[in-house]
């Protein structure tokens, strides 16, 4: 207990220095915290996809549609449980800067294949009655204030013109970690759309997901869609709904080592911090150190006055940096909602925090601690006065 009490009161015996420490340490973890966040976040499709969902493809690019009459095909091979398709409609709400994820999809088989996507009976009802209705996310609604029953208009991209959609339902996620921010209308609206002006998406999805029966039949019933299709006019690629999400990420690769380089950057620099601290710390008391050998305490004595105290100072920093890493996270979600649709602080995020926060405060106290230990007396004692 004397031994505790000494850490504190030494921890402090210098208040602006451990206070500017504790606050870098603080500021650090912060920063820390919110980039494993965002690196968590953008990896967030593939922790969440089922390993019971396959996603078919065009074989040569997702930009080129699949033909609806493989639905039917895809539906009889040997474990496919369900089969629902969809098109990435890219339509924009207002202009530019109002960009959320809109496509088309099969609405009953979509939603029965989507458990975590959560809607009322009413309104699931109501969706699937009015082929001009349309499905939001919660986060999405809430961002814009748009209540059931309002009109929501979308410019079409790659589909010219103006399209409205009668907002029929307000879905929820199931899980935290369920994006709350799509935006999804019934297939047959666009299609019978398309009809009227071109030929060319006629009939055509951008991409099927199939439910399988037992998710150790991923590998073969893959193997089985891809050759049911092979050197068709339009051959497929078949992958788990993890692989097909990886395959997007992959695309970001370069920005995603980028972050987490930073992040690891931001911690050496706080243990330079640290290092610096406890190295001013150390050989201020020198002469106490000598002192204390002379009365008979070891350099185990030692060593645990100077790690205790870096520990001390560090983990309050990391206390402090972790606390504010929630409040920043819900600032930081709400004002980049577009890009991050989900931005929870992970508990294995803050197991990095501690972790990071452990080891800054051992490695800064290791010099200090060996110069103390392996000072002689006689030169420890010179330095009294």
């Amino acid at each position: 207990m004397h031994i505790l009490k000494l850490i504190f009161k030494n921890s402090f015996r210098h208040k602006l220095r451990s206070s500017l420490t504790i606050l870098g340490v603080a500021i650090a973890i912060l920063a820390f915290g919110l980039l494993r966040t965002v690196i968590s976040t953008w990896y967030l499709g593939v922790e969440t996809a089922s390993a019971s969902r396959l996603v078919t493809r065009n074989a040569v690019s997702l930009v080129f549609p699949l033909p609806l009459s493989y639905k039917e095909r895809i539906r009889q091979i040997e474990g496919v449980k369900s089969v629902s398709y969809g098109t990435w409609f890219g339509g924009l709400y207002i202009d530019e800067k109002h960009f959320f994820a809109n496509y088309a999809v099969e609405p009953k088989t979509y939603l029965g294949m989507y458990p975590e996507l959560t809607l009322l009976p009413d309104q699931k009802a109501a969706f699937f009655r009015d082929r001009k209705s349309a499905v939001a996310g919660l986060k999405l609604a809430e961002r814009y204030g748009w209540k059931i029953g309002d009109i929501i208009t979308l410019k079409g991209t790659i589909f010219p013109g103006t399209w409205d959609f009668v907002l029929h339902g307000i879905y929820k996620g199931r899980d935290q970690n369920v994006d709350e921010t799509a935006f999804f209308f019934h297939w047959e609206y666009l299609n019978e759309a398309v009809k009227k002006v071109s030929h060319s998406w006629v009939d055509q999805v951008g991409w099927y997901m199939i439910e399988i029966t037992d998710p150790n039949l991923a590998a073969d019933v893959s193997l089985k869609i891809d050759q049911n299709f092979k050197n068709s006019l339009a051959e497929t690629l078949t992958e788990t709904e993890k692989a097909f999400t990886l395959s997007f990420i992959s695309m970001t690769e370069a920005i995603v080592i980028a972050i987490q380089l930073v992040s690891f950057v931001i911690i050496f620099i706080i243990m330079a911090v640290v290092a610096n601290t406890m190295a001013m710390t150390a050989r201020e008391r020198i002469g106490e150190y000598a002192i204390f050998k002379t009365l008979g305490f070891g350099g185990f004595h030692v060593a645990g006055l100077i790690f205790g105290e870096s520990l001390f100072i560090t983990m309050l920093g990391s206390v402090l940096g972790i606390v504010l890493t929630f409040p920043a996270a819900k600032i930081f979600s709400k004002a980049l909602s577009a890009y991050f649709p989900v931005f929870n602080v992970e508990t294995e995020t803050i197991y990095m925090d501690v972790g990071a926060s452990l080891i800054v405060a051992c490695v800064a106290a290791i010099f200090p601690t060996w110069r103390a230990i392996n000072i002689r007396i006689a030169d420890g004692l010179r330095r009294i006065g």
